[in-house]
């Protein structure tokens, strides 16, 4: 894939303010530090398009990113961020529940964790949650560049007896630094775009 073009003509807080063009959507969500802005930064080949920050929790609304006017990335806001609050919290819970229920044009979730430990008890709440809507989930774990060959294995079994994955469910180790899986999640939005056409 080449990324042509990048632009966020879409900050939105509430239905009314979302996308009507009905381009087909990739869902990004993740704690607030694992990474979600690197991660969108790599894939669209651009260094700061997305902030990122040493603060975790900055993303407070749904931001569309429109890539090569084709398809959109939906970053969401982070969650497990204690210092949000409480209120905070639960208004980015229903505002990511809104977008779920009312996006026919949603075609994959991409679920970041990170690869270097075990995934949280919100990581697995929100997994389960995602599986609730049926969505087509794919594991993005981060940081993967972090992990030496010898301990893949025991991380690997660790993400999938927490999470309870089953062989159907989909992971791809990724990197911001080496690039590793771009490509692997580059084929699954390319598979979800060719059945568009």
């Amino acid at each position: 894939m080449q990324i042509n073009s990048v632009d966020l003509p879409n900050i939105a807080v509430r239905v009314s303010q979302y996308p009507t063009d009905n381009l087909p959507e990739f869902l990004l969500v993740g704690r607030s530090n694992v990474g979600k802005s690197s991660f969108i930064n790599t894939l669209i080949e651009r260094k700061n398009f997305a902030r990122t920050s040493a603060k975790p929790g900055k993303t407070q609304t749904l931001n569309f990113y429109l890539v090569n006017k084709e398809f959109y990335l939906v970053d969401v806001p982070g969650y497990g961020y204690a210092a949000a609050g409480k209120d905070k919290r639960q208004k980015f819970g229903l505002m990511i529940e809104e977008y779920l229920k009312t996006r026919e044009n949603l075609k994959q979730v991409f679920m970041l964790i990170d690869y270097r430990h075990k995934p949280t008890e919100d990581d697995c709440l929100m997994f389960e949650f995602l599986k609730y809507y049926n969505l087509n989930i794919t594991l993005i774990a981060t940081k993967s560049d972090k992990v030496s060959k010898n301990a893949r294995a025991k991380q690997d079994k660790l993400i999938k007896d927490t999470l309870k994955l089953t062989e159907n469910d989909k992971i791809i180790n990724f990197s911001t630094i080496t690039k590793r899986g771009k490509e692997e999640v580059y084929k699954e939005i390319e598979r979800h775009l060719v059945n568009e056409s």
